[in-house]
């Protein structure tokens, strides 16, 4: 959404600072997420599912939108970040800040072993073992059912209120302001993070994995970090979804919902700090009409608005809106 003007020279302090500018445009959004506690109460259900699938794709837009890193088992931090804030509510304790906490420190830790390998290998290969990751994990707690419910799913998840104050209620007030303003949160570090020079140096990454190394640019130690910070974020919303919805699910860790956040990104538009949160709204608002109108295929009509985005806007909604913009501009 940035657009800079190279009419002008300026110092590299100048063009990090023009990066870092909020735009009017910005602003309007982050107040218009606000508008289902008044306009829409009934769906605040929904927009909370909307803003923690947000936060889920924001985390996958860091490693493949910015760095290159293709998965197809994201869902691997997604569930694990589920299953910790799950089991630490269930039988720790039910403070909602200390289980994202430490939902946040599992993800984190699995996802920083696992950069190692995964800074080494690119294209089909990292395919295959992000894929082989999930599975690996899904499996796992499949079998544990003594711990994670197996197929059942985790039961028994009690959550405190919110600051002690706020309770989580029926009507999703409180789920969705919860979960809003973790990714308000989150957004605002991956903004600074992907406005800062190692943001800089992710794209060159993702244009040219071997020649940045010649720049000063370690290549590997960059993805590792990427990707364990890709992983902390997942888990984070992986644990918002298991104490707003008091259960976890096997699903959350399945290739489905690793599938879907990559379509999601796609629809929005990868590499642009707002495609994984268009996307995720636009998919979720899609499923939730499809499936009212035709419950046993609306996956059927989910393909086909990802054929027709791809098709007319090859670099998702928000790079088609960019494009018109432009054109818009220069008239």
């Amino acid at each position: 959404m940035t657009v800079l003007d190279p009419a002008h020279t300026m110092t590299p302090q100048t063009y990090m600072q023009q990066l870092s500018r909020w735009r009017a445009l910005e602003i309007a959004f982050w107040l218009a997420t606000l508008l289902p506690f008044w306009l829409f109460p009934t769906y605040l259900s929904l927009a909370s599912q909307i803003a923690i699938t947000a936060l889920f794709a924001l985390s996958l837009d860091l490693i493949l939108g910015y760095a290159g890193i293709v998965s197809l088992g994201h869902a691997a931090f997604f569930g694990l970040g589920a299953y910790s804030a799950g089991i630490f509510t269930k039988f720790v304790w039910g403070e909602p800040f200390s289980g994202l906490l430490v939902a946040a420190l599992v993800a984190g830790v699995v996802g920083y072993a696992s950069s190692f390998i995964i800074s080494r290998f690119r294209h089909l290969t990292l395919i295959m073992i992000t894929l082989g990751l999930g599975l690996l994990l899904h499996e796992a707690a499949n079998s544990a059912s003594w711990l994670t419910g197996g197929s059942d799913g985790l039961q028994g998840v009690s959550i405190q209120p919110v600051f002690g104050v706020f309770k989580f209620d029926l009507y999703g007030y409180t789920a969705y302001g919860y979960a809003l303003g973790i990714l308000f949160l989150c957004f605002l570090f991956t903004r600074h993070l992907i406005n800062s020079p190692f943001g800089l140096a992710l794209r060159g990454i993702r244009e040219n994995f071997t020649r940045m190394p010649a720049i000063g640019a370690d290549s590997r130690a960059h993805i590792r970090k990427v990707y364990t910070i890709s992983a902390i974020i997942a888990g984070i919303a992986g644990g918002i979804l298991a104490q707003t919805t008091e259960t976890v699910a096997l699903e959350v860790l399945s290739f489905e919902r690793s599938a879907d956040v990559l379509v999601m990104l796609v629809l929005g538009g990868a590499g642009r700090l707002y495609g994984g949160l268009i996307g995720a709204a636009v998919f979720l608002i899609a499923r939730d009409q499809f499936s009212g109108i035709n419950p046993q295929y609306w996956y059927f009509w989910i393909g086909v608005l990802l054929v027709v985005v791809v098709m007319l806007l090859p670099n998702g909604i928000l790079g088609g809106l960019s494009k018109l913009t432009a054109r818009w501009r220069r008239t």
